[in-house]
This record gives structure tokens, C-alpha cells and sequence, in this order.
């Protein structure tokens, strides 16, 4: 039987994850438009974000519920979809600098450019959202700019979980 090294595993399973993300909107798009496939994909990442949110807890062993405790966690999705991003974290907020969205990415070089920004709108943060809902009801997201809005004018995503004081 053939050894595969954790990195080929880990690669495999990464393109197997955006794959079937991509393959399952564009089925639902094509059947019943694009809004309908939006809404699905809304309901989907409201039970995503929870589900990931809680296995990166118990793999980590995260047991409170702060800013710091949330960036750890987070980080460990952004890292495993491999996002390139930088990680500031201070009482009041966790700053994630993305640099580059493998999500992004995928639009790019499938010519859907034309819906990042509603991707960003309806997904991002909603996904997003659903962590700080993990990690304590009083943490808030927001997007100090984001790379696949052009409008916006900005070469990285600053996403920025906060808490108020």
C-alpha cells in the first residue's frame, strides 16, 4: 500500500473541499437561478461556520471565549484553505490582513469576477459571523476593505473582529 506525506492529503482534500463547493452552486445556479443558489449557499454557511468552528475548538483545545481564542481558531481555517494572511490581535479586536482568498482565486480564473462582491456580501460575512457566534455573543465582524470588491480599491481583505470595551 502507498504512503502519501500529510501535505498531499492535505492538498487533495483542500481541492476535493472547493471543488465540490463550486460544482454544487453552479448545479443549483443552473436549476434554479441565481438567487435561489445564494440562498442555499447562505443556509449552507450558517451550519459551515458553526460546524468549523466547533471542530477547530475541540482540535485545539479552545475552551474560552475571547478575541484571541476566536483569531487561533480562525486562523486555523485560513490556514487550512490556504489563504495567505497576516494575524494582529489586541484586547479590543483580531485584524486577519488577507493578502490572498483561495475563494477569490477560483472566481478569477473561472471568469466569475462579476459576483465576488456579492459573495463577499452574502457569504463572507455571513460565515464570518457565525464564528463570533461560536465564540461569544458579544464579538462583531466587519471588512475594513475588501480585495474582490474593485470599487473599493484595496489589494487585501482586512477583516476585524471586534468586542466592545
Amino acid at each position: 500500500m502507498e504512503r502519501f506525506e500529510d501535505a498531499q492529503i492535505a492538498e487533495f482534500l483542500r481541492r476535493s473541499y472547493f471543488a465540490v463547493d463550486g460544482l454544487w452552486f453552479v448545479k443549483s445556479e443552473e436549476r434554479y437561478g441565481f438567487e435561489e443558489a445564494m440562498a442555499l449557499d447562505e443556509a449552507v454557511w450558517d451550519v459551515m461556520s458553526k460546524i468549523q468552528a466547533r471542530k477547530a475548538r475541540a482540535l485545539l483545545g479552545i475552551t474560552g471565549n475571547s478575541l484571541e481564542d476566536l483569531a487561533v481558531g480562525f486562523s486555523l481555517k485560513l490556514a487550512a484553505e490556504g489563504y495567505d494572511y497576516d494575524l494582529e490581535v489586541n484586547p479590543s479586536a483580531a485584524v486577519f490582513t488577507v493578502r490572498t482568498c483561495p475563494w477569490y482565486e477560483i472566481l478569477k480564473s473561472s471568469g466569475r469576477t462579476h459576483i465576488a462582491e456579492t459573495i463577499a456580501d452574502r457569504i463572507c460575512k455571513r460565515e464570518f459571523s457565525g464564528w463570533t457566534r461560536e465564540f461569544g455573543q458579544d464579538i462583531q465582524v466587519h471588512f475594513d476593505g475588501r480585495l474582490c470588491v474593485p470599487r473599493e480599491q484595496c489589494d487585501t481583505c482586512r477583516v476585524v473582529f471586534s468586542q466592545p470595551c
